[in-house]
């Protein structure tokens, strides 16, 4: 049975771990992409973690200190799905609160 489509943000990063996408109760996602854009006119970096909420921690990261160029993208993709129980919280960081993060991909009944 196909999941339903969601897609979270465009939101800016803070400059400490927090948040950025949390499955509902009673739910798990399957998150499929992971779109990523600097609108500054400098370069940055930005870390993503997937643990507790606003975790940062050791063993957890998804990306750390990865770079994005001035006026840039990254996209990372998951074919198969990151898979994100309703306990799992997607946070990160950046460099600069003009890098911005969308999560797209689909969310089921668990």
């Amino acid at each position: 049975m196909p999941g339903t489509p969601f897609k979270d943000g465009p939101a800016a990063f803070a400059a400490a771990a927090a948040d950025i996408y949390v499955p509902a109760a009673n739910t798990y996602a399957l998150v499929r992409h992971i779109h990523v854009a600097n609108a500054a006119g400098s370069a940055g970096t930005f870390n993503l973690y997937v643990g507790a909420t606003g975790g940062s921690a050791n063993g957890t990261e998804l990306c750390e200190l990865l770079a994005i160029g001035a006026s840039d993208v990254v996209d990372l993709y998951f074919p198969a799905g990151l898979r994100l129980a309703a306990t799992d919280f997607l946070t990160g960081l950046a460099s600069a609160t003009t890098i911005v993060v969308t999560v797209t991909g689909e969310i089921y009944a668990a």
